[in-house]
């Protein structure tokens, strides 16, 4: 498939036309430098050839940089700050708090130990359950112990 170049006739900024004329190149092969466009005069003589000038390869560079920090925060950094806020929860547990796991078990903290914690979770027949410390998703305010 071969490309090609096309340029309209040009005009000066004053409106008249000095009757250059800009031919139809076809385009250079992907990997090597494009050609050259030839202008023609109105009098048939040839106009030396301008030579492409390269891109710039700053804003590809920014881009890539910009799409890394972004990247950055996205995988690494957010997990990350709710594993802190999720061990400083965890830390602060202490007994008669109301807890919610993981699971959506409801239940009051009796014991808590390095290694796990006892929950009772029906008063009535005094039911208790041990679960890992990871396993409490969020400690319920009076607020909601209340609704």
């Amino acid at each position: 498939m071969s490309m090609y170049w096309m340029i309209a006739e040009a005009q000066t900024p004053g409106g008249s036309q000095d009757g250059t004329v800009v031919s139809m190149e076809q385009a250079a092969p992907a990997g090597e430098a494009p050609a050259a466009t030839t202008t023609t005069q109105a009098d048939g003589t040839a106009a030396p050839a301008q030579p492409a000038k390269p891109q710039s390869v700053w804003p590809q560079i920014m881009l890539m940089v910009f799409l890394f920090v972004l990247m950055y925060f996205m995988l690494f950094r957010a997990p990350k700050k709710r594993q802190q806020e999720q061990q400083k929860m965890v830390a602060s547990l202490k007994k008669n708090d109301r807890v919610r796991t993981i699971g959506g078990i409801l239940g009051t903290i009796i014991d808590v130990r390095d290694d796990e914690i006892v929950l009772k979770i029906d008063e009535a027949n005094n039911t208790k359950i041990r679960i890992i410390p990871s396993a409490v998703a969020q400690v319920l305010t009076d607020e909601k112990k209340n609704q």
